[in-house]
């Protein structure tokens, strides 16, 4: 077991997702200077503030932190930028969304302010609505998640009108009865051979669950694994697995913005069969944890996080 668990975390670090890596993102805070800039573009280009701000924030996930000197992380293709690979003059190639943001008459691929205008230029040319901005991201990324998940962070800064959204909450009450430890990795059997992807945190039914973090309900319903799960994405390219629930909160539906402490169901004890199945095993709460990059999404020990954030509520 000791060895799996270690080709388990050489896999993560291999694969750029490290407690220090999402720690390090979560704490960072330049968000007056990225909201000064967001809303600088949106007055002149009319593309609302909160997606340029939810692509930077997916692509300050992919790049990790922006570059010395820079604000966003928003790294453009080059192809994009010029029309033509990067080291042939893009006077030859107009076709490129590349262009001067900030009137220093240099077209600056490492600008924030002429990233950003070009951006929102680029977006522009299909659109202010949201399914005119879906498309050109669509375009851009070709690939569903990664629209999804802006389109998403977008509708989670809108509600809250700001970037800068640092609370958690455990992801059940600390003054109910519960236990945990680390389990990740573990083997599980039921469906075939598997490991556990994330920690079991035992309490009574019905104690209630919530969120952990900023985000949009993803996924609802059953699972044969899960039982009742809720899947939450958050503003950090992570997707929260809930499972095992006994219920879900009243009108809680997909495309719900949440935040932490908001209520989503109860444990429970569902799962392993057809809908319905339930009490195979003593109630608890299924808590797992799946980082994006852009490319993959993999599975992630959340035992350090469900520590730090109990011990961050205790403290407040």
């Amino acid at each position: 077991m000791k060895s799996i668990r270690l080709i388990l975390f050489i896999t993560t670090v291999i694969l750029g997702i490290s407690s220090s890596m999402v720690v390090h993102a979560e704490e960072k805070d330049d968000s007056a200077a990225r909201m000064a800039l967001y809303k600088k573009t949106e007055a002149v280009t009319d593309i609302p503030w909160e997606y340029l701000a939810a692509i930077d924030q997916f692509e300050r996930q992919i790049h990790d932190n922006p570059k010395e000197g820079r604000v966003t992380a928003i790294k453009a293709d080059p192809l994009f930028w010029t029309g033509t690979p990067i080291d042939m003059p893009s006077a030859w190639f107009p076709d490129g969304w590349g262009s001067d943001g900030n009137g220093d008459k240099n077209i600056d691929i490492n600008h924030d302010e002429d990233v950003l205008w070009s951006l929102g230029q680029y977006i522009k040319s299909y659109g202010t609505t949201s399914d005119d901005i879906k498309i050109a991201l669509w375009n851009y990324y070709k690939r569903d998640l990664t629209v999804q998940t802006i389109m998403n962070n977008a509708e989670v800064f809108k509600k809250f009108g700001t970037v800068s959204l640092k609370e958690r909450s455990f992801p059940v009450p600390l003054s109910a009865n519960f236990s945990y430890r680390s389990t990740w990795g573990d083997a599980r059997g039921f469906g075939g051979r598997r490991i556990h992807e994330g920690t079991d945190i035992f309490a009574n039914y019905g104690v209630p669950v919530q969120s952990t973090t900023y985000g949009v309900i993803e996924m609802k319903g059953w699972n044969r694994y899960g039982g009742w799960r809720v899947g939450i994405r958050d503003i950090f390219n992570i997707y929260h697995y809930y499972a095992h629930l006994q219920s879900f909160s009243e009108d809680l539906k997909v495309g719900d913005v949440v935040q932490p402490g908001d209520v989503i169901g109860g444990v429970g004890a569902s799962g392993y069969g057809p809908p319905g199945t339930s009490g195979k095993f003593p109630p608890h709460l299924h808590y797992g944890m799946y980082q994006d990059n852009g490319e993959n999404e993999w599975s992630f020990d959340p035992y350090p996080y469900l520590k730090r954030w109990e011990r961050m509520e205790k403290n407040n």
